[in-house]
């Protein structure tokens, strides 16, 4: 572990390490208790690996990791937090860790509805004509937020506490992150009607019927748009078409079949909703680098799992 630093912050973020190292000594992936929590250890930098970021707020109080969002990189570490408004596909690694040094991280899923509650109470304007930022984006931290945090996981030493306490720290972080620069992208998504909540159901949609034909001009009616206007706003928010997201989802969820499963790439390219298993395997090499036979042995033979489903 890292000795004190000096400063306010600096304190509260090595005492916020201190307790993730703690708990995470026996689990390196640690869901402690409180809802949508979990604690992260690594003690390497990893490979690339592919992650579904669901709405979520990654803090770092020791080390450093790395998002691929299309062609657009995010660092967070120490001093900045990662924040996901909508599910996204990415690319994450862990770019500064140690067995000395270890990556020591929480995940916090974003309870959206009360974001929305939260915006009613603090009688926070509407986003419902602001233009939908990309959902994914870094922030500094700050030390009432780390401060939340630290309170946060000293619940876990008190777990008749939690069901009380953790839902009022819970809303105080969402509070703060909505009253900082990263609020107005929290409330595009919570504000019924808005371009960014329109897009998050069509994301919703497309993960949940990925392997069905994609048409388009459909999806922007589910969304009250236009298709121009509603492709302007998708890829402002995910750096993706929704046929490019499509194809993400079907790729990896396929390689997971190939992988978890055991079934051949035939199979699995007709289950995630290809009709050409030429086709297929043209894109997966795309995307993975590898024919899908040589992809899937090359992953048994290092002994692993790049396929994720979080922000971990």
């Amino acid at each position: 572990m890292s000795k004190n630093e000096t400063n306010p912050i600096g304190t509260a973020r090595t005492a916020l390490a201190k307790n993730i190292y703690r708990w995470t000594e026996e689990n390196d992936h640690l869901e402690p208790g409180i809802p949508g929590l979990m604690l992260v250890r690594y003690e390497a930098p990893t490979e690339p690996m592919s992650a579904m970021y669901e709405p979520c707020i990654c803090l770092v109080a020791q080390g450093a990791k790395k998002v691929q969002l299309g062609n657009e990189e995010y660092i967070y570490d120490k001093n900045n937090l990662l924040l996901t408004s909508v599910g996204l596909p990415g690319v994450a690694q862990v770019i500064q860790a140690s067995k000395e040094k270890p990556l020591l991280s929480l995940v916090l899923k974003i309870d959206l509805r009360m974001v929305a509650q939260l915006m009613v109470d603090s009688n926070l304007p509407v986003a419902r004509n602001q233009q939908p930022g990309r959902g994914m984006a870094v922030s500094e931290v700050s030390g009432p937020l780390l401060d939340s945090f630290q309170r946060l996981l000293d619940l876990l030493d008190t777990p008749e506490d939690i069901p009380i306490l953790s839902p009022l720290i819970l809303k105080e972080i969402l509070y703060r992150l909505l009253m900082g620069e990263l609020g107005p992208r929290l409330r595009s998504i919570a504000t019924a009607g808005s371009h960014g909540q329109q897009v998050a159901k069509a994301v919703g949609w497309l993960k949940e019927n990925y392997a069905k034909q994609l048409k388009v001009e459909g999806l922007a009616r589910k969304t009250g748009m236009s298709v121009s206007t509603f492709h302007h706003h998708f890829r402002a928010m995910t750096a993706m078409s929704p046929l490019q997201f499509q194809k993400w989802l079907r790729l990896h969820e396929a390689r997971r079949l190939m992988l978890t499963e055991n079934q051949d790439a035939t199979t699995a390219a007709l289950q995630v909703g290809y009709e050409s298993p030429s086709q297929f395997s043209r894109e997966y090499k795309r995307q993975f680098g590898a024919p899908p036979l040589r992809d899937i042995k090359s992953l048994h033979k290092k002994g692993k799992t790049e396929v994720v489903s979080g922000a971990a």
